[in-house]
């Protein structure tokens, strides 16, 4: 059984109509999104998911930056020179920045995420620009160095440890599916970027597949088995109420394995 963590280590303002490919209502209002990076550890056994970004992303795209990746692994003991697997849900700039903190990773990834990186999709700029060209170098840069390993569709990272191919927000999004001691835990990512998005069949607008996001939601529900309160989404601040805080970590950081948090 695995113990899982996430982190918050960057916001951005936003307004709810900004989340949704519709509005989901005529009442517009304050909507943040939160950068999220997740931790999984089995006794001596730690694997990351996702990598996030950096300073200089943060201050190219206007993100706000709370604690540098490094530092939030490191205050949990994670040395992020040691971490030998690493997946990464899609290519995107917030989930496979740093990609340089990890020498010794393998780096776990669909194989259509990186020919959806670097096809013919990215001759539109509509669909390449959630990516930073560099992080998508690095990444071959590592499959040229033997470090990475591609998935189709389903593959187990580790005992109690999978990912699943659902695609939508881009072509080879991968979703977690994790074993806990108190049940399924699913680290959606960007299938879902908030609960809302799920809870009222409105999608994200950054989006290639707006049928296999669909199916996602579905897909998600089920690996959780049937449970959405052990669904975790990809930016949503409610994942820090959602789930019991991580001590020490200014609610900055949430404990996921124990499950939900009464309602």
């Amino acid at each position: 059984m695995w113990e899982a963590f996430a982190f918050r280590y960057a916001t951005q303002a936003r307004q709810a109509r900004e989340n949704f490919v519709m509005p989901p209502d005529p009442h517009d209002g304050p909507m943040p999104l939160d950068y999220f990076i997740w931790v999984l550890r089995r006794g001596e056994r730690v694997i990351v998911v996702d990598t996030g970004f950096s300073a200089e992303t943060a201050q190219k795209r206007g993100r706000t930056l709370l604690r540098p990746v490094a530092e939030a692994l490191g205050t949990l003991g994670v040395d992020p020179g040691a971490v030998e697997d690493v997946i990464i849900t899609h290519l995107h700039y917030d989930h496979a920045g740093n990609l340089d903190l990890f020498p010794r990773a393998r780096f776990h990834l669909q194989e259509r995420e990186m020919g959806f990186a670097t096809g013919a999709p990215m001759c539109c700029r509509y669909f390449r620009q959630a990516f930073e060209v560099e992080d998508v170098v690095r990444m071959v840069r590592a499959l040229y160095a033997e470090r990475v390993v591609f998935h189709q569709g389903v593959g187990e990272i580790a005992p109690g440890v999978r990912v699943h191919h659902v695609g939508g927000h881009t072509d080879g999004l991968q979703m977690v599916e994790v074993a806990t001691a108190t049940g399924p835990l699913v680290l959606a990512s960007d299938a879902l970027h908030f609960y809302a998005n799920m809870e009222r069949g409105i999608p994200y607008p950054i989006l290639y597949d707006a049928g296999a996001m669909a199916r996602g939601w579905v897909m998600a529900r089920n690996l959780a088995g049937g449970e959405t309160g052990r669904i975790v989404a990809g930016h949503d601040p409610l994942v820090l109420t959602r789930f019991p805080p991580l001590p020490g970590f200014a609610g900055e950081a949430a404990l996921l394995h124990p499950g939900p948090v009464a309602a």
